[in-house]
C-alpha cells in the first residue's frame, strides 16, 4: 500500500518527536499551510504551550505583503523568539513536523536563531 504525501510527513514527524521527547527540552514546533505559518514553544513535558506566534495574529502580520511567504515566516520566527525569551526559555529543540527544512521553515528557524533562541 502506498502512502500519501501527508502520511509520509506525519511518519517523519512522529520519529522526530520521539527523539525530542528523550532530550527533555522545550520544543519549537512549526506548522505551515499554503496561506499561513504557525509556531509554538511547548515545554519539555509536552503539556503546556509556553509561547505561540502565527501569521493570523495582527501584531505579526502588520507590514507584511502576504502571509504565505518567507518574509512572513521570518516575522513569525522573530515573534516566537521574543515571546519565548520573555517567558524564560532560550534553549529549544526544533520540531519541523516532518516538513522539509527549506523555504519558509528554514526562514522561520533562521529568524528565531537570530532573535536569540538556541537550537
Amino acid at each position: 500500500m502506498t502512502m500519501t504525501k501527508k502520511e509520509r510527513r506525519l511518519r517523519r514527524a512522529v520519529k522526530t518527536r520521539a527523539h525530542i521527547r528523550d532530550l527533555d527540552v522545550a520544543r519549537l514546533t512549526v506548522h505551515r499551510t499554503p496561506r499561513h505559518i504557525y509556531a509554538q514553544v511547548i515545554d519539555g513535558a509536552g503539556g503546556k504551550v509556553i509561547a505561540a506566534a502565527s501569521t493570523l495574529q495582527e501584531a505579526v502580520r502588520t507590514g507584511l505583503k502576504g502571509t504565505g511567504n518567507a518574509d512572513a515566516a521570518k516575522a513569525v520566527g522573530r515573534a516566537i523568539a521574543e515571546r519565548s525569551r520573555a517567558a524564560g526559555v532560550t534553549r529549544v529543540a526544533f520540531d519541523r513536523a516532518g516538513f522539509k527544512y527549506h523555504g519558509r521553515v528554514k526562514a522561520l528557524a533562521d529568524a528565531a536563531r537570530e532573535a536569540g533562541l538556541e537550537f
